[in-house]
This record gives structure tokens, sequence and C-alpha cells, in this order.
């Protein structure tokens, strides 16, 4: 079944005040979204480039402790974010769920 021109719209749910915080918020995710990505790209990239720089010259040196800290908690934090069972951002959420264990 598709929509058809005869079928009304639903009426909203939500207050004109409650849409203008929303948008708000969604720029502001937006906007979090963008740096987390760069400083991400940074961190990630910058281990990376000097992992490589030193198996290429030989060196003897390891890739320095905080950088491979920064690379692992970076790396680590985005797969827990990209937990789909964890619900965040903006609006309403779920009534919680009973914890069924994995």
């Amino acid at each position: 079944m598709g929509f058809t021109p005869t079928d009304q719209p639903l009426p909203p749910t939500t207050t004109a005040q409650e849409d203008i915080t929303t948008a708000g918020q969604r720029r502001v995710n937006l906007i979090w979204e963008y740096t987390q990505a760069i400083v991400a790209l940074i961190v990630v990239g910058a281990t990376m480039a000097s992992g490589v720089f030193d198996a290429f010259t030989h060196s003897d040196k390891q890739v320095p402790t905080i950088m491979s800290v920064a690379f692992g908690t970076v790396v680590g934090f985005y797969f827990s974010r990209t937990n789909h069972q964890a619900i965040g951002g903006i609006g309403r959420k779920p009534s919680q769920q009973p914890y069924e264990g994995r």
C-alpha cells in the first residue's frame, strides 16, 4: 500500500519549540561528529605515518607510547560508539528494555 492523494497527514505530536530545540541539537551533533572525525583522522594518520617512517628508516625506535595509547583510545571509542544497541542522540528514547546479555 502506498501513499494516495486522499490520505490525510497525521497531526503533529510535538510543539514548535520542541521542533526548534531538536533542530538545534541536530546542528550541534553534526558539528561534533565532524570534529570527532577530524581528530580521529589526525591521530590515526599520525600514528600510521610514524610507524611506516620507523619501518622504512630501519630505526630501532618504536612508535611513541603516547601515540599508541591515543590510537587505541580513538579506535576503541569509535567502535564503542557504533554499538547500535547503545541509543543516543536527540529526541525521545524508547523505554528501557530488560538486559538479555549477549
